[in-house]
């Protein structure tokens, strides 16, 4: 008699049960759901956040409830967020299989209002849980959870796309404080000489608190440049000097013409370094780069692209598409970009573009894999 999938993994449930364990995480307490399958009324406790000494206990307590061997196994969820990957790493070294959930892809009640608390959302992980170990796969999106060292790498350019943010935020300030006075300035290296010069739109010198004030913005805008110039620096002297594989491929990436040190330390230490994608589609999809068609009897629309990947990777492709039809003219994509969709509307001409940014970014994703250049591309000098 053939034995089917869903078989197996039902007589490998009963053979070996396993506690099922969900998280919901606060920043004073963390709610903790127990369970070893669906109809069973959870088991709820409520722990300090981050005591490791307590969990540990729980689940230990939680195995003698529910008449588990101390050595049955342990498989635990937690929505991602700003705790991060610390606990999932505390947890596989405890021997726990742990999963980090997309929070935006878990299911939730469609009603316009819903009851939402920390027990409601604990039984909701609870209940996912148990359907994803039984083998409902697509019950949620499971978070890739990089290694220690890349997680590490990604620091550098968060922090200098924050820097860069927050210079912008402190320069329109300035010049809202300014417009609010009639006048209109640059923001150049000699700001604190032009405001000696500045005139208010009666003639006037800028009054004294405002002076005060803007010489203080002035002095984080001083601060955030240097901090960028050294960020910058840095980046620079390890593309000289470094041997990693992730640094190579950041040199491979930038041979090509319009790919400057931004975009391609950005596409290898967020995206392409620790990443093992297994064909386009992936690379499309966790770049949030995929369409979204709604179908519905004989309706039938496109909604957009999906945005459920990297919102880094995808922000920057967009730009890099715009700069590979200015820098790469001849290239097969730049060619079929201005063929389908060169003559239409700014709308139109702006929706080929994601699809440049998708397909631009298969191609860096075979380039760095085997080393095949995008057809028509052109190397630097």
């Amino acid at each position: 008699m053939t034995t089917t999938a869903a078989t197996r993994a039902e007589e490998s449930t009963a053979a070996a049960p396993v506690l099922h364990l969900a998280f919901e995480l606060g920043q004073a307490r963390w709610k903790l759901g127990f369970t070893t399958g669906l109809g069973q009324r959870p088991r709820e406790r409520t722990i300090a956040a981050r005591d490791l000494e307590a969990l540990e206990g729980e689940i230990g307590r939680a195995k003698a409830r529910f008449g588990l061997a101390p050595d049955a196994g342990v498989v635990s969820c937690y929505e991602a967020g700003r705790d991060g990957f610390w606990l999932h790493r505390d947890l596989v070294a405890r021997g726990v299989v742990s999963h980090v959930v997309d929070s935006a892809s878990i299911e939730v009640n469609r009603r316009r209002r819903r009851a939402k608390s920390d027990r409601l959302d604990v039984g909701g992980l609870l209940r996912q849980l148990v359907r994803h170990v039984a083998g409902e796969k697509k019950v949620w999106s499971v978070v890739h959870v990089p290694p220690e060292e890349a997680e590490d790498r990604r620091q550098p350019h968060r922090e200098l796309l924050a820097l860069k943010r927050d210079r912008a935020r402190v320069t329109n300030r300035i010049k809202g404080l300014l417009a609010s006075q009639g006048v209109v300035a640059e923001l150049s290296g000699d700001f604190l000489e032009q405001l000696e010069r500045i005139r208010l739109w009666d003639g006037r010198a800028v009054p004294p608190a405002l002076r005060a004030r803007l010489e203080r913005e002035w002095a984080k805008v001083e601060l955030l440049t240097g901090q960028i110039h050294q960020l910058e620096a840095e980046r620079r002297e390890v593309l000289r000097q470094a041997a990693d594989p992730e640094v190579r491929q950041v040199r491979q990436l930038l041979e090509l013409r319009g790919i400057g040190e931004n975009s391609a330390w950005l596409y290898v230490m967020e995206f392409f370094g620790w990443r093992d994608f297994r064909n386009r589609r992936q690379v499309g999809g966790l770049a949030g780069l995929t369409p979204t068609p709604y179908q519905s009897g004989e309706s039938s629309r496109e909604q957009g692209i999906a945005k459920a990947g990297n919102r880094y990777i995808r922000a920057m492709a967009i730009e890099i598409a715009w700069g590979w039809l200015r820098y790469q003219p001849q290239s097969a994509l730049s060619q079929w970009y201005e063929a389908r969709f060169g003559q239409g509307s700014s709308r139109i001409r702006r929706i080929g573009i994601v699809a440049v940014a998708r397909r631009l970014l298969v191609e860096l994703w075979r380039y760095l894999e085997t080393g095949a250049v995008p057809a028509g591309a052109v190397l630097k000098a």
